[in-house]
């Protein structure tokens, strides 16, 4: 009779840590799309411009969107600003605005290695605060998932904190407005997981 009372204790233990087993299986690991996230956004950095610039650069003073954005960065003491005339065939001449970097802009310009003469003013590093949804539901033999996340800009630089950046890049302007949202594609490999994909939500704000 203990016997059979013993064999059958055993089975229930058996019954238990297996059921247990199954469930922690297919329980997404919430603290791994952060860490993985996390790792993604650590590389990432905010830029005044969505991709590398050239210069030195020449704008028409009479188009206030292409000097805009570079009075702004001079302002800022980033760029130093000389005014010319320029010779144009048969019509005479126009004013224009030739922009390079100045001592304080060199010293923050990320240079692009693949073209020479361009690069950006980087303003900020985003950062992953939660992890809100992801789809499918969770499931052992899942490889890939969709992960809406929010996320915030830190590290603002104090040069890109002024009413005329925020007015010359909206991006600037959406960034310091708080958290935002973002779909990320998460993949597992061999190694773990990783960021295939990544979307910002928020449209940005449009200069005032």
């Amino acid at each position: 009779m203990r016997n059979t009372w013993s064999a059958a204790l055993v089975l229930i233990l058996m019954s238990a840590l297996g059921s247990g087993a199954g469930c922690r299986k297919n329980t997404v690991d919430k603290k791994a799309f952060e860490r993985t996230l996390d790792d993604y956004l650590a590389g990432r950095q905010r830029c005044v411009w969505p991709a590398p610039a050239k210069l030195p650069a020449q704008a028409d003073t009479s188009d206030s969107e292409q000097t805009k954005g570079f009075d702004a960065l001079t302002d800022a003491g980033l760029l130093a600003r000389t005014p010319e005339q320029k010779q144009r065939f048969l019509i005479g001449s126009k004013e224009v605005n030739d922009y390079d970097l100045s001592g304080k802009g060199r010293s923050i310009w990320i240079v692009d290695a693949s073209q020479p003469g361009y690069g950006n003013f980087c303003y900020g590093h985003p950062v992953a605060t939660s992890i809100d949804t992801y789809t499918p539901a969770a499931n052992a033999s899942q490889t890939e998932y969709s992960v809406t996340c929010h996320f915030a800009v830190t590290q603002l630089a104090d040069w890109a904190n002024t009413a005329e950046m925020r007015t010359a890049f909206p991006r600037i302007a959406t960034d310091i407005s708080g958290e935002q949202t973002a779909t990320a594609t998460l993949t597992r490999n061999a190694d773990g997981w990783s960021v295939t994909d990544w979307k910002p939500a928020t449209t940005e704000i449009p200069a005032q």
